[in-house]
């Protein structure tokens, strides 16, 4: 796991400042604190930090091929490079490393932009083609590595593992771009391609870009896309049979290292599954972290514990007080964006235990957007099954007047809190879907915004993120909102929450659910298997019945949730106050200071809870003041 930058000059090899391209290395020092390298000539600049996982001699970065003609920075692992490096020798090409790294540069020169294709793993990377005079970026299928870019008016494009590595550079315009800040409110974190900035850009998953020297600058292409393709009839104990072999297969594959490995362990299916393959592949004891809570609501050590007893790790648990609210500007400095998962908070504990014991750790992300996990899935097919049975013309005036009569019950058990539902079944599937996931309503960020801002806006409603996306999901409506997730949320939150929360402490995480081959047979599984009635899960759970206990497998779903209602109207609470009533928030704008006051006000009287929504402004508020403020 590492950090890689660059300048490319695409309209002529004019000298590159060397200086500025080591800066910008060194903002991501925290990625690779193992050795750092860079190499320039005419025209490219190219920048690296490492952390050493594998072929700890020789794996040094830049890495070029045989007559120095092509040169690569690269952040990830390509889990099957043993195989390719025997197939590419095996084709004529001189291999001089036992690294992963050394493959790109010859599957690059063997198969040109196609080479991704062959890689099975997690990967951003950047290589120079001198002979052709082309530069070529990539990033992995499912965006568990991340690439950012920008274009500058004099004609360089410079990219970067994290956002802070483009602040360095003068020439990047700081303008916030309004669509973003309206994304940011409704899904709490910038969605690809976008960044904060109007400038820059992520690099969407399973995307490439191609540049020639002096040629009109083209589009990022798209190599892969999640198939949701039906993989036949197969059923009971065989289809059991083969789930757990591929499970095994994508786990024992991650597994390959020669610094100390392990696994987080969080007490739920998906993390427990993951330590039990490795638990029958590994010859010694798996390391295992977890974390607790002091409130047992939000607290899964003891399941973790009977899953590290029945495996015989070696498992490390450290408690996180209820009050570790003192990582709020912490976080904001680490994501470069606004960012509002308040999880973010325990996954960066987790991280730092982690780093005391290991160097690589496995994590079970993923499994809820593979197997239909969330609580949510199961509402929105419920829904649409209802939308079926109306017609548009009738739900959208009846169920929008239930919505607007309806009280907002935060206070009540969820059955009772029916505005939601019926603002949802107003609409239709993807508008109904994004009224579920997003953290502030349509008319919410209406009050929030003042009027010039929403001006600025020209008409852009966050919803079009998920519209875009689902022109090219599949027709079925479980299906459709999982491929909207692993568009959205699991690369936008949840891959970019442990991706810098683990470089934070220099610790490689990788997520063998998310293995490209496992999630395109299972994405063609019936969606039947995945949400059984009200069983999410389905065929995931009952595969790993021999390896699991029904604690483990059955339980209700908890996760790293963090108690901000009563952070807010407690020990946070003048801070709270004096950072989205203080001056940040009124200098940009943005905002509606009335609407401000009264979120504040009425989240702090007990009279609501607005905690999701004042995290997310404290979040902005924090991004504002740190990373803007700091750079103008």
């Amino acid at each position: 796991m590492c950090g890689i930058a660059g300048i490319f000059e695409t309209r002529e090899a004019r000298a590159i400042d060397e200086a500025l391209l080591a800066r910008m290395n060194q903002t991501q020092f925290h990625r690779g604190p193992d050795e750092g390298g860079q190499h320039t000539e005419p025209g490219v600049g190219l920048a690296h930090r490492r952390l050493s996982i594998i072929d700890l001699s020789s794996g040094h970065q830049p890495l070029f091929n045989e007559d120095n003609s092509v040169v690569v920075v690269f952040n990830g692992e390509i889990y099957n490079f043993q195989e390719l490096a025997q197939e590419l020798t095996a084709l004529g090409h001189t291999f001089r490393t036992h690294s992963d790294t050394e493959v790109i540069v010859h599957g690059w020169e063997q198969w040109g932009a196609d080479c991704v294709k062959r890689f099975r793993g997690m990967f951003a990377f950047a290589l120079w083609d001198r002979n052709r005079q082309t530069f070529f970026m990539a990033r992995d299928r499912l965006g568990i590595k991340p690439m950012y870019y920008a274009y500058l008016p004099d004609g360089k494009l410079i990219f970067s593992s994290e956002l802070k590595a483009l602040w360095v550079h003068s020439n990047l315009s700081r303008e916030i771009d309004p669509r973003a800040v309206e994304d940011y409110f409704a899904y709490g974190y910038v969605p690809e391609p976008k960044t904060i900035l109007r400038q820059a850009f992520k690099l969407s998953p399973g995307y490439t870009l191609t540049i020639k020297r002096g040629e009109t600058i083209p589009q990022p292409r798209q190599y892969w896309d999640v198939p949701f393709k039906f993989v036949g009839n197969i059923s009971g104990k065989q289809l059991e049979e083969e789930l757990i072999h591929r499970l095994r297969d994508a786990v024992s594959s991650h597994m390959i290292s020669e610094v100390p490995l392990g696994a987080f362990l969080s007490g739920g299916v998906d993390s427990s599954a993951v330590v039990a393959m490795m638990a029958g592949v590994s010859k010694e004891p798996v390391n295992t972290c977890s974390i607790s809570f002091g409130d047992p609501a939000f607290d899964e050590a003891r399941y973790a514990a009977q899953v590290a007893e029945r495996y015989h790790t070696r498992h490390y648990v450290e408690r996180v007080d209820a009050d570790d609210y003192d990582l709020v500007d912490r976080l904001a400095a680490l994501y470069d964006e606004p960012y509002a998962d308040s999880s973010a908070l325990p996954t960066y504990r987790v991280c730092e235990l982690a780093r005391k014991h290991v160097t690589v750790v496995l994590s079970g992300d993923g499994g809820d957007e593979n197997f239909a996990g969330y609580r949510r899935y199961r509402w929105h097919t419920y829904e649409d099954r209802m939308r079926s049975l109306l017609p548009q013309g009738i739900r959208g005036p009846g169920f929008g007047l239930l919505g607007r009569l309806y009280p907002k019950a935060d206070w009540a058990p969820k059955v009772f809190r029916a505005k939601t539902t019926f603002e949802a079944m107003a609409r239709d599937s993807v508008a109904g879907y994004f009224h579920g996931v997003s953290i502030l309503s349509d008319a919410l960020r209406t009050r929030l915004f003042s009027p010039a801002f929403r001006r600025e806006l020209q008409g852009y409603q966050a919803v079009e993120v998920l519209r875009e996306h689902a022109r090219n999901a599949p027709d079925h409506p479980l299906s459709k909102v999982q491929y909207l997730d692993m568009k959205t949320y699991l690369v936008g939150d949840i891959l970019t929450k442990v991706d810098r929360a683990s470089m934070a402490h220099a610790l490689e995480v990788r997520v063998p659910l998310l293995d490209h081959e496992f999630v395109e047979w299972v994405s063609g599984l019936s969606p039947e298997l995945k949400l059984h009635g009200r069983e999410g899960k389905y065929i995931f759970k009952k595969s790993l019945q021999p390896y699991l206990s029904d604690d483990i497998l059955y339980r209700s779903k908890m996760g790293f949730s963090v108690p901000l209602a009563s952070w807010f109207r407690g020990p946070l609470r003048e801070r709270l106050r004096d950072a989205l009533l203080g001056p940040t928030l009124a200098d940009t704008g943005i905002f509606d200071q009335n609407c401000l006051r009264q979120l504040v006000d009425q989240h702090q009287s007990g009279a609501r809870d607005h905690s999701a929504s004042l995290w997310a402004l404290l979040m902005f508020e924090a991004f504002q003041r740190q990373a803007v403020g700091a750079r103008v």
